[in-house]
């Protein structure tokens, strides 16, 4: 697959942003596509609306990238629902009584598949969903899903999950007799280096659950164990318990990185490929990093993820971090930067305004 580097350096434009910063987002996003932004949101408020299908690698940020969409349309415009989402919702309503009855009546009338409606209730009661989740039953909770959401753009993230599914998902508006939207693949390149980083210093605090990295997203509050020289990381979340003291732990195999998820990355990057050979359907194409050497007429400065490294100040009795740019390897061995999700979501917002509009 080829994924173009997309140019998000504009000429003129001196000022820089905080893009992790929400205020400060919102103008980055402004300055850069504020005419795209602004037709996109006409379209839909005008009645339109579209299906994108997200797809890339385990842990590549799909999540991250459709919510700053939705962030910066509007929540009341876009929604985004994950599959493991909606099948966790759903173990949990066939738990409900009531919610359960309510279920089944749907399915009655929505689902068709070799499986009973009783043996898949069944196979939430005995927690074996994992052996039996015909596509025909996602199928119908993606259409429940999708109605309850009502008249907005949708991003679903994680169908199709197989390659058996993706010829389900060019057909499903059809066979589901849903709304006459365009639809798209959303395909999105990071490289392996950063996912394997991404989990191996991912931490998270043990009373809110918040994640930070120790290398990548460090909370205000680094920490210095003298005894172990080690650094770590208190959690910052202003609503925790642990606000300022909580360490922040790593998550059981996250020290394995990628190998840990292997089959699944494997499987998913089967899944990009054959998506990208698909004619017929729009394709928007997003890269997470960008050589280096090309780096300097492409992107701007703060638009590269930096790296953080820790010492300890003896004198002042604090820890000092230094950052600077994150220089990854692309999965063919090139030296590159890897980008924050805002610079990935303006390449987004850049190409559903062309299908969309042209």
């Amino acid at each position: 697959m080829d994924f173009p580097i997309y140019k998000t350096k504009r000429e003129g434009l001196s000022l820089g942003f905080n893009v992790n910063d929400p205020v400060e987002r919102f103008e980055y996003f402004q300055a850069k596509a504020g005419t795209e932004i602004e037709a996109i949101k006409e379209y839909i408020d005008e009645g339109h609306t579209f299906v994108a299908y997200m797809l890339a690698k385990k842990s590549a940020g799909k999540g991250t990238y459709s919510k700053m969409f939705e962030e910066i349309v509007g929540s009341d415009r876009v929604a985004t629902f994950s599959i493991g989402d909606l099948i966790r919702q759903t173990e949990k309503d066939v738990a409900d009584p009531g919610k359960r009855g309510e279920l089944v009546e749907y399915l009655k009338s929505n689902y068709r598949g070799f499986n009973s409606v009783e043996e898949i209730m069944e196979a939430f009661d005995n927690r074996s969903t994992s052996k039996l989740l015909p596509t025909e039953f996602i199928m119908a909770l993606v259409k429940r899903e999708i109605s309850r959401i009502g008249d907005k753009a949708v991003f679903i993230d994680g169908f199709p999950r197989g390659l058996d599914q993706i010829s389900y998902s060019l057909y499903f508006r059809e066979i589901m007799r849903l709304r006459d939207d365009p639809d798209f693949f959303v395909l999105i390149d990071v490289p392996e280096s950063v996912i394997d980083a991404r989990m191996k210093a991912r931490v998270v605090c043990p009373i809110c659950k918040t994640s930070r990295n120790v290398t990548l997203l460090p909370t205000k509050f680094p920490a210095y164990d003298k005894a172990n020289d080690r650094f770590y990381l208190l959690c910052d979340n202003s609503e925790c318990t642990g606000h300022g003291v909580q360490e922040m732990v790593k998550k059981e195999g996250d020290e394995l990185g990628i190998e840990a998820i292997r089959d699944r990355v494997n499987t998913d990057g089967e899944l990009m490929n054959r998506a990208f050979m698909l004619q017929g359907i729009p394709k928007v194409l997003l890269r997470n990093s960008v050589p280096v050497d090309q780096a300097n007429e492409s992107v701007d400065d703060y638009e590269i993820t930096p790296e953080f490294e820790y010492s300890f100040n003896d004198i002042e009795n604090r820890v000092e971090m230094e950052e600077k740019p994150w220089v990854i390897k692309s999965d063919d061995g090139i030296d590159s930067y890897s980008l924050y999700a805002a610079p990935v979501v303006l390449a987004m917002i850049m190409q559903i305004k062309k299908i969309l509009l042209g």
